[in-house]
């Protein structure tokens, strides 16, 4: 589903919502996880714990130049069923576009993940100038979703 300024996708994975919650909560495991191939690894992050903490990743993109970093400010946690991050350049304020992955047990060994990717909130001009949104399509989120299958099956 896409709408104005998001796409939302969504996968039932074959695990419990805590299991994959620990899998999404840990930014070392979101190389893995990426299907846009932007995300290269984590700058010493910790696990996600509460709205607030912050989490830098290294990137890698032409719509950035290069290699560049990102802090990702958690704006959304409850525990096993919500993490929702805003991410922006390292060392600015998030300008507005946003992740987040809800979880829904579907019994005790299945989960509907719900993963969308809303940037509807970005009104900065020169971003919107650099950067083509939607800058990840509908099928790399579909496949973040794969990954993730696959990283609990794991």
């Amino acid at each position: 589903m896409s709408d104005n300024g998001r796409i939302t996708v969504q996968r039932t994975i074959d695990a419990p919502a805590a299991e994959i919650f620990d899998v999404l909560s840990n930014p070392k495991r979101h190389p893995q996880l990426d299907g846009s191939g932007f995300v290269r690894s984590d700058e010493k992050a910790e696990r996600l714990q509460k709205v607030g903490d912050v989490f830098r990743m290294n990137m890698a993109g032409d719509h950035m130049g290069g290699e560049y970093q990102t802090d990702n400010t958690v704006s959304g946690y409850s525990h096993n069923s919500l993490l929702a991050w805003k991410t922006a350049p390292a060392d600015t304020p998030p300008p507005g576009w946003e992740w987040m992955w809800e979880l829904s047990p579907e019994g005790p060994n299945a989960t509907l993940v719900t993963l969308t990717y809303d940037w509807s909130h970005v009104t900065d001009k020169e971003i919107l100038s650099k950067v083509s949104f939607p800058l990840v399509a509908k099928s790399q989120l579909e496949d973040s979703l794969g990954n993730l299958a696959s990283a609990v099956a794991s």
